[in-house]
């Protein structure tokens, strides 16, 4: 246990640091706005300044001076960190000038009326001033990057000499950042860039000297032992291109984050990590940002059903940066709520969100949630959507994405919900899977309740395909695969799938909540599809191996509820335009009558817990004539 003397030695020390550091400052810029004050005179006159200003002066200093530190005070100048200094800073300082020039100015009219300080000195003192404080900061800074960050006190790093590819935005600024923290161990050798003008340019004194296609000529001439690519939004053809010709040239290649990473703030442009597949994979980038979407989500109470899943936090973190008033998290798997919620947590949304556990067949929690909390906006994320595992428990399947939804539709209408938006699947176009069957049912569930009288909630239904990176994708599952020497399964050589990426996905979601009139299935735009076996491919060689030496393909044959491919719409429904380019509308769509709504609840929902899994699935055939179940034959 501490003494007393040593707590007491501990509060003064705590007390007297930063006291003490603010009389210091206090000190120094009183000194030098002083001398500017000063001198202004002297340059004002030729460095002769007469008689009768020598008294104007000194009042001038007297009363100048404690106002200037008032207005740097006032700018939060004294809260700064000396050592980081940027334009905002300088503007910041422009100002406390300013202001602080103004209200002497007025304060002199008032002590001495008709003899204020000449205009010139005060335009000159203010130039003085901000070059001044400045190039005081400027130095702090300087001193930073060049010596203090150059080792001492920290881990010295072996230094990599790396090739930036892409002279735009992000590249500048990796290539300042890299200069700037030397602890980082990056030194940019040279630009490359396929925009010809900014060839034989400089960046932050690094030159561009060409073409990316010119790295075998170049790397010669200059010694370097990596590339990075500084292209966030480059599309994934071109950066195939370009990683392979680097990975001829047996260079090290590593990336910057992607521009939706660099966008959530949640990582820096010096992050860069290993290209990974879902780079190679990903499209040109298009500003998923929209005015329309934060009208309607601005201000509003948004429900977020399984919003510890991969497309249900996504959600959430989108949704945040449109404003809501209440961001309602319902999920039922209580260790993925609060990883989400402890995310946003770190990044200032604590006010805002709202992590509810709750099951979505929980009808008397989920009445309680809508009644307490009143929910404007829903998005039903919530879902069973693993399809060899839905085979095997259909019943499963059902409860979740059938009877789960049409519950939440239901308690969505009679509440008053405006919009309700449900992530649907293309598995559900003429499904051959349990999962994009039930998918399927809860599209017609939402088209019912749609159509029912009274109704004034918008019901929307998106349908799109895999996404990079989720828990139930191939990418994770063939990571392991390689981690463990292989071989790696594939179900078919022909086999395709669509794939985006989920900030893609989670962001053209959005904007459906605002194209929709309700009753609407929207199609998202999923690219060209990806052969799975290329995909495999492409992994193992991002993983440093070759194919068929370090790591053997296993064709094992489509298993129950698989298709070779997945289509975009069924032969009756045709794809219609919408406003946004890569979202398209259902225009024919057959009606769903109240009979089939009854079938649907005696049928499917009372008898389905007492039926085998092949009684399941020959019941939802009866209710989607399209789906093509897979029947045990055991």
């Amino acid at each position: 246990m501490k003494s007393t003397s040593q707590r007491g030695a501990g509060s003064w020390s705590s007390f007297t640091q930063p006291t003490l550091r603010a009389i210091a400052l206090l000190a120094l810029y009183g000194f030098l706005l002083g001398a500017c004050r000063f001198f202004a005179y002297e340059l004002r006159f030729d460095f002769l300044v007469p008689a009768t200003f020598q008294d104007e002066r000194l009042l001038s200093l007297i009363v100048n001076i404690p106002v200037k530190l008032l207005f740097l005070v006032l700018f939060r100048q004294f809260g700064s960190l000396l050592t980081y200094f940027s334009v905002p800073d300088l503007l910041r300082i422009a100002a406390a000038m300013a202001s602080a020039n103004l209200v002497s100015y007025l304060l002199r009219q008032g002590i001495t009326p008709g003899a204020p300080s000449p205009r010139g000195v005060v335009l000159i003192d203010f130039v003085l001033s901000v070059g001044a404080l400045s190039f005081m900061r400027l130095s702090f800074r300087i001193y930073r990057e060049r010596y203090r960050s150059s080792g001492k006190g920290e881990e010295k790093k072996k230094v990599r000499h790396v090739v930036v590819l892409g002279a735009g935005d992000a590249g500048a600024q990796f290539a300042q950042e890299a200069q700037a923290r030397p602890s980082l161990g990056l030194k940019p050798a040279f630009f490359l860039d396929d925009d010809w003008r900014k060839h034989g340019h400089q960046i932050h004194g690094i030159p561009v000297l060409g073409a990316p296609e010119e790295i075998g000529r170049l790397r010669k001439e200059n010694a370097v032992d990596a590339c990075v690519i500084a292209m966030p939004s480059v599309p994934g053809k071109r950066l195939q291109e370009l990683y392979k010709l680097l990975r001829t040239e047996g260079l090290h290649v590593e990336i910057i984050p992607s521009m939706s990473e660099l966008a959530s703030g949640r990582i820096q442009v010096t992050k860069i990590r290993p290209v990974q597949v879902e780079d190679l994979l990903g499209r040109e980038s298009v500003d998923l940002r929209s005015e329309e979407v934060a009208k309607i989500v601005a201000g509003k109470v948004v429900l977020v059903t399984g919003a510890g899943g991969s497309i249900g936090s996504e959600l959430c973190r989108q949704l945040l940066t449109y404003h809501p008033e209440r961001l309602l998290m319902v999920e039922q798997a209580e260790g993925a709520l609060f990883t989400i919620e402890s995310e946003l947590n770190e990044r200032g949304h604590r006010n805002t969100i709202m992590p509810l556990v709750a099951d979505i067949l929980d009808t008397p929690r989920m009445q309680f949630i809508f009644e307490r909390f009143r929910p404007q906006i829903v998005f039903h994320a919530a879902a069973h959507k693993h399809v060899f595992m839905m085979e095997r428990q259909p019943s499963e399947a059902v409860k979740n994405n059938t009877t789960g939804t049409r519950l939440l539709a239901e308690l969505a209408s009679s509440a008053g919900v405006e919009t309700m938006v449900f992530i649907s699947t293309d598995k559900a176009i003429n499904p051959t899977s349990v999962m994009g069957a039930t998918k399927r049912l809860a599209e017609m569930c939402l088209q019912h309740v749609q159509n029912r009288p009274g109704n004034r909630t918008k019901f929307i239904a998106v349908r799109f395909g895999n996404v990079l990176g989720s828990s139930g994708s191939v990418i994770p599952i063939f990571k392991r695969q390689i981690e463990a020497g292989g071989p790696i399964t594939v179900t078919h050589p022909d086999v395709t799938r669509y794939f985006m990426t989920i900030p893609e996905a989670v962001g053209l979601v959005l904007q459906t909540a605002h194209l929709g009139s309700g009753g609407e299935i929207f199609v998202l735009d999923m690219g060209k599809p990806v052969k799975i076996v290329d995909l495999a491919k492409q992994l193992i060689e991002l993983s440093g191996l070759k194919v068929g030496e370090d790591i053997e393909l296993e064709f094992i044959g489509l298993r129950p509820g698989e298709k070779l491919f997945e289509e975009l719409q069924h032969r009756s429904e045709a794809l219609l335009p919408t406003p946004h380019p890569r979202i398209t509308r259902l225009g024919v769509q057959t009606p769903v009558s109240g009979e089939w709504h009854g079938r649907c609840l005696e049928s499917l929902e009372r008898k389905v817990t007492t039926l085998e899994a092949n009684q399941v699935k020959l019941v939802i055939k009866e209710l989607v004539p399209e789906y093509h179940p897979h029947l045990d034959s055991a």
